[in-house]
Parts: structure tokens; C-alpha cells; sequence
């Protein structure tokens, strides 16, 4: 297996948009016939604005022709804390690999590649939410869970 992993670009915009929707129909059981036209059009303009300004990097990665697998890291700055002075955070997210390539370690590959990308910029607080699938993963390299953070939501 020729595994190649490429850091995603605006020429990749189809590929990144579709894999969103596939990511977020599997990680909250919808079906097929679930109307997801407005996530996948505002993924789209996430994706054309944050590619641009350098604040999310996505790798997609290929067996040849055949894609096989993503994941993405969004950057981001709040006001900087006595644990993270410079207030520098990142947000993995969209992790997925086909069925038929799982545990061959391409999703751990991935993780480490967007993870070294963030320390490379200085930032040491990173983030992610995790299925039950991808929890043993996330685990294993060194994510723990988190308690003190709250959401309000609709």
C-alpha cells in the first residue's frame, strides 16, 4: 500500500466539502435523507476563508487514486490565560478514514502530522471532540479527557 498524505488546498474544495458531510452523517447517525445543503455550503465557505488566511490545515490522504482518509486542525486566539499565555488554540477536527483501511495506523498518522503542525506554530493547547470510535484512539496519543468545560447549546 502506497499511502501519499497532502496537505489540502483551495484546488481541493469538492473533496474537503463532501468528507465534511460524510464526517458529520456518520459521527450523528443521520441518513441519507437528512437535508445537509446548508452545513455543506457553509462548510464550503469555511473552508475557501480558512484555507486562504491560514487558519485551518486539512491533510487528505490517497492509496494511489483512492482516497482513503482525512483530518483537519482550526487555529484559533482567545484572550491568553496563566496555562496558555498566548492564547494560541487549536481545534482538531473531521478525522476519518475509510472502513477498509481502519487500524493500519493512517488515522494516528494523521492526528500527528496536524498535531506537530501546531506545535510548530507555538501552541500547546489543542482540543478535539471525540466519537466512541476515536476515543481509544486520541487516547493513545496522549489527549485526555476534559472536565471543567461547559456549553450552552439550543
Amino acid at each position: 500500500m502506497a499511502l501519499s498524505y497532502k496537505k489540502a488546498t483551495l484546488t481541493d474544495l469538492e473533496i474537503l466539502t463532501e468528507t465534511r458531510i460524510e464526517v458529520l452523517r456518520a459521527a450523528n447517525r443521520l441518513s441519507d435523507d437528512v437535508d445537509m445543503s446548508e452545513v455543506k455550503k457553509q462548510s464550503l465557505e469555511y473552508y475557501q476563508n480558512a484555507l486562504r488566511n491560514n487558519t485551518h490545515l486539512a491533510y487528505l490522504i490517497f492509496d494511489e487514486e483512492i482516497f482513503v482518509g482525512t483530518g483537519g486542525i482550526s487555529y484559533f486566539q482567545v484572550m491568553p490565560t496563566y496555562h496558555n499565555p498566548t492564547g494560541k488554540k487549536a481545534y482538531i477536527m473531521n478525522m476519518y478514514t475509510n472502513p477498509g483501511y481502519r487500524r493500519q495506523g493512517i488515522a494516528f498518522k494523521t492526528l500527528d502530522l496536524l498535531v506537530t503542525d501546531a506545535r510548530e506554530k507555538g501552541i500547546t493547547a489543542i482540543s478535539l471532540e471525540a466519537t466512541d470510535m476515536g476515543r481509544p484512539l486520541y487516547e493513545k496519543y496522549g489527549f485526555r479527557k476534559m472536565n471543567d468545560e461547559m456549553e450552552l447549546s439550543n
